[in-house]
Order: C-alpha cells, then structure tokens, then sequence
C-alpha cells in the first residue's frame, strides 16, 4: 500500500561511508529490471554499488527484501506516530493521519514505482515475500486498534480495521500508480475517509482528482 522519508531503513552495525539502503535498492531494482530478478545476484549488488556481498548482507537479510526498503520504513513509521496519537482522536482518524503522514511518494516516483510493482507481480518468490511485509504493515494497525479498544490482537474489531484499512491503502496505491496524476497522499486521504464514512452513497462520488 507509499514529505521525505519519515525515517530511513536502519542502519545495522559497520554501515560503510557512503553506502545506504536506499542506494543499493536503486541499484537492485535497476539490474532485476534490465536482467531479470533470478539472473541477478547479491555480489552483481554489492559490486555495482562498490560494496561487499558482507556489506550487502549489513542491510538486507536477503535479495528479495531490497524491494521492501521503503514500504519498511513507512509500517515503521506509521506504528510510531499511531504510539504517539491523544486518546481523544477517533481510531479511524488516528490511523487515517498516521498513514498521510508516514506517505512520502510523488506524482514523481510512479516510473519506479511500476517497476517494482511489475516484478512483484511477475516474480513468485518476490511476491511470496510481499505476505511477510504486508502483515507487518497490518499488525501495525491492528495493535494500535487493540491497544485503544481494551481487545486482543486476535479479536474481531482489530483484525477487521487492521485489514480493511490495509485493503484500502492498497486500492489507492493501485489507482494512483495507474493515474499519475497526484501525490498518492490524494487517493489515501480519499479512500480512507471514505472507509471511516462506511463507504455511504453520499461519498462515493468520483475519482479524487475529479472532485
């Protein structure tokens, strides 16, 4: 389901001057687009970067999880500031600014965006590997709505926001990658005020760029 980053992926013990996260995601998604996800290796990585395969490795458990950098970044993000909202914000409002606010991805970015978004798509083992992350981004919602509501993780009502919220996030993620035409932040505001509303008629009006 993507201001500056809120908070760069973090940095592991030894990080080499010079060397971040971001650069060697730009890097690995560069040579699975040109040579294709299985036909490139971590030391193709490393070496294009100017790195170690242990340096790569002080980053990234595994060559799939480059592609995650970012997405990471923002479940960490939206878990910190749904710690930090005042107990009088409703839950659907915490979580609706809590998302905008982690949200960093411009009209700009959607080139790349659709790169990764086609090898997560094309690719089995990386879109095996979307399940983990995109759990993690839920369970960051889900125990936020448990913490406030008193509930078990496992409950109901947390499990229901937790996925609904992610399914909405999704769904603007998709049609705002496939319009261009924004900042994503539009289409998340937009369709999370609609899931806060109940969907009602009397909302469901149009595109966000059309209103």
């Amino acid at each position: 389901m993507p201001a500056e980053p809120v908070g760069e992926a973090r940095p592991r013990r030894g990080r080499p001057r010079g060397t971040s996260a971001r650069q060697l995601e730009e890097i690995a998604l560069r040579l699975f687009t040109e040579q294709g996800f299985h036909e490139t290796t971590v030391d193709q990585i490393a070496a294009a970067a100017g790195v170690s395969r242990r340096t790569f490795f002080r980053y990234y458990d595994a060559k799939s999880d480059v592609l995650w950098n970012e997405f990471d970044s923002e479940v960490d993000a939206i878990r910190e500031l749904l710690a930090q909202a005042p107990e009088d914000v409703p839950v659907l409002e915490a979580v609706r600014r809590a998302v905008l606010a982690a949200n960093h991805y411009r009209a700009e970015d959607v080139p790349e965006l659709r790169m990764r978004m086609n090898l997560l798509s094309t690719v089995a083992e990386l879109a095996a590997s979307a399940t983990r992350h995109y759990d993690d981004w839920e369970r960051a919602v889900i125990g936020f709505v448990a913490r406030r509501t008193g509930q078990d993780e496992d409950s109901l009502y947390p499990l229901a926001v937790g996925r609904a919220v992610l399914a909405t996030c999704r769904a603007a993620y998709e049609r705002w990658s496939a319009r261009a035409d924004a900042d994503l932040t539009l289409y998340l505001d937009a369709g999370l005020r609609a899931l806060a509303a109940g969907f009602a008629d009397e909302v469901l009006v149009g595109e966000p760029g059309s209103l």
